[in-house]
């Protein structure tokens, strides 16, 4: 009797789908634990406030209590309850009070952590709400909230908004009427890897945009996929091409992108919103909103923001690009520079005589 050979018994979708019933079964094991240490942290912090509030009238209760609790419990259960840690979990349960009312529980210790560092509380809960939904790994948060994400959002000039709850936890503001709550300036790239002070062209900065695209995406910020690079658009006179083409799929706008390595000049801008129409004429589908344009330069330049057709323009916009991530002093002064520029774009120049 011939005997069968073990690889005509292993059917490879048979062996995918163990191991997928595999890693789902690791995945899910995870996410309980981790629910279950973070609802263990938070109630950690929640039982030393009200023993702190007990007695509150011994001087330095709380200290002593913090010390005491972390012998006791690293003597039984080892590592993670140091002192430090104890005042992390005191502190995670009287900054979010009523987090395990919310599906934002979803997230991880480390998430968490992160997010006490925030201490303006409509950036920290802009950030909570936008890490579950979009599902950002710790390394994502991270980094969005050391680059300033939510500050370099341009409707951020708009201090009424910024500091109105509501909008903050329903996710800023509606796609509808604010366009440019989806648009960050300075954009930080410092993941293409080209040197800031480096000679390279414009096709070198989309060759290495492209090939970090998925990175690149994420700083766009919310809702956009990529559709085309180099896209032709053609009219009866000649072809342009379109160095990047997204499509935002909140907003229902195709985002067109043209990267420049040098200031912004008026010829950018003109060309940028020749593109715009001629998309708009040619491309854009029924049911897509009109087309928004996006000069990516090495720097913006106040008089176009003042004198342009950038300026009152809802379509058209200007943003700088950073290859390296700033220091956060640097940031701040770059994001207040920006504000400027926006508020020359969006408003009047006072009339003289």
């Amino acid at each position: 009797m011939e005997k069968k050979s073990t690889d005509s018994l292993c059917n490879p979708e048979f062996i995918q789908e163990i191991k997928q019933i595999v890693t789902h079964a690791r995945q899910t094991a995870y996410a309980a634990i981790n629910s279950a240490m973070v609802e263990a942290y938070w109630q950690l912090g929640k039982r030393i406030v009200e023993e702190e509030q007990h007695g509150k009238e011994r001087a330095g209760y709380g200290k002593q209590l913090v010390k005491m609790l972390s012998e006791e419990l690293t003597a039984e259960f080892g590592k993670g309850f140091s002192v430090p840690s104890l005042y992390n979990y005191r502190l995670f349960y009287l900054t979010f009070p009523g987090i395990f009312s919310t599906p934002w529980r979803i997230l991880t210790w480390s998430h968490y952590k992160r997010l006490l560092t925030v201490t303006k509380e409509e950036a920290r809960t802009w950030y909570l709400k936008e890490a579950a939904e979009q599902m950002w790994s710790y390394r994502t948060l991270d980094r969005n909230i050391g680059s300033q994400y939510y500050e370099r959002l341009l409707l951020s000039q708009h201090k009424e908004n910024v500091t109105d709850r509501k909008a903050a936890i329903t996710g800023l503001f509606e796609p509808d009427t604010d366009k440019m709550a989806f648009i960050k300036n300075p954009t930080v790239a410092e993941f293409i890897g080209l040197a800031p002070n480096g000679d390279f062209s414009e096709s070198d900065l989309e060759s290495a945009i492209i090939g970090n695209l998925q990175r690149f995406l994420l700083e766009l910020g919310k809702g956009f996929s990529f559709v085309a690079r180099q896209k032709l658009i053609r009219t009866e006179k000649r072809d342009y091409f379109i160095d990047l083409v997204f499509y935002n799929y909140i907003l229902k706008s195709f985002v067109l992108i043209d990267l420049k390595t040098s200031t912004i000049t008026h010829q950018d801008v003109g060309q940028m919103d020749m593109y715009v129409r001629i998309y708009d004429e040619r491309v854009r589908g029924e049911g897509d909103n009109p087309t928004i344009g996006i000069v990516l330069c090495s720097e913006t330049d106040e008089d176009l923001a003042r004198y342009s057709v950038l300026h009152h323009s809802d379509r058209l916009f200007a943003s700088k690009y950073m290859l390296y991530m700033p220091t956060e002093s640097e940031l701040r002064q770059e994001i207040e520079r920006q504000k400027a520029f926006f508020r020359l774009q969006h408003n009047h120049p006072e009339r003289r005589g």
